[in-house]
């Protein structure tokens, strides 16, 4: 007897199912601009819009995109980001920092982070607030460019050329502050100067009063995965490098979280 039961679709190449790849597509091309209408995101993926339309309704019943409703432009909501986050614990990274960054917390009387590169961004996973009154820092979550953030220079400056490419290939120097980095060549400059000291300074570049020591992480491979940093007020940092070295907490607390790491 003949069975009429339809397969699952699959490409020429395989178990490869193509509206799978079609939506995985739809989030890829949204995690680039950010937010695009129905036309838009047909446009770039050369898709047509009845296509789009079912797919990206798909993923919005189901929780990973969102949609504007004034300007009806959709976006890659949360979902995404959390699910990201379980896999960072999952990994280890944040567990293995966990006992390391809590001391530089202590040593520092600092804001402490901790960081991972995402595409051409840095996303904190992790910090230890201070416990001054007045503090400057960023939430755990958020989302930042690599070019002008002691924790991206420090991944950037330890990683292969070719991958620093590919990595700022499309990254528009946006200026954040007088101080932010403004072109590619100044960007390479600042890199050498850091792979030479093994660590970076940030000098509100990205926050105008906010200064940040960081530290690259490496894993067992010696790629750079992560990055710590101390952040302190600009108008404390002065007084304060009288009494702690910072650049040692820094470099010593990365290079201790490196070796829980596997890093030799």
């Amino acid at each position: 007897m003949t069975n009429n039961t339809n397969p699952m679709p699959v490409s020429e190449n395989g178990n490869r199912v193509r509206s799978i790849e079609k939506a995985l597509s739809i989030l890829e091309v949204l995690n680039q601009d950010q937010e695009l209408s129905l036309g838009e995101i047909s446009e770039r993926l050369n898709m047509d819009k009845g296509t789009t339309h079912r797919l990206i309704g798909t993923l919005k019943h189901s929780g990973y995109v969102d949609q504007n409703p004034i300007n009806r432009k959709y976006t890659n909501s949360f979902k995404l980001f959390e699910m990201g986050n379980n896999v960072v614990d999952k990994k280890g990274l944040r567990k293995a920092a966990e006992p390391f960054i809590e001391e530089a917390a202590l040593l520092a009387g600092e804001t402490i982070n901790l960081g991972v590169l995402f595409e051409n961004h840095i996303i904190y996973i992790d910090k230890i607030e201070s416990h001054e009154t007045i503090k400057v820092g960023l939430n755990i979550g958020k989302r930042i460019p690599i070019y002008c953030t002691g924790l991206g220079k420090a991944i950037l400056a330890f990683t292969e050329p070719k991958v620093v490419d590919r990595i700022l290939k499309d990254v528009v120097f946006e200026t954040y502050t007088t101080r932010t980095v403004k072109c590619r060549q100044e960007l390479d400059n600042q890199l050498n100067e850091i792979r030479k000291n093994c660590y970076c300074m940030d000098d509100e570049e990205y926050v105008e009063g906010l200064i940040c020591i960081a530290a690259p992480i490496f894993d067992h491979s010696g790629e750079p995965v992560a990055a710590m940093s101390i952040s302190v007020p600009k108008y404390r940092y002065t007084e304060a490098i009288r009494n702690k070295d910072f650049t040692t907490i820094a470099i010593a607390t990365a290079y201790k979280i490196s070796k829980k790491l596997g890093y030799k």
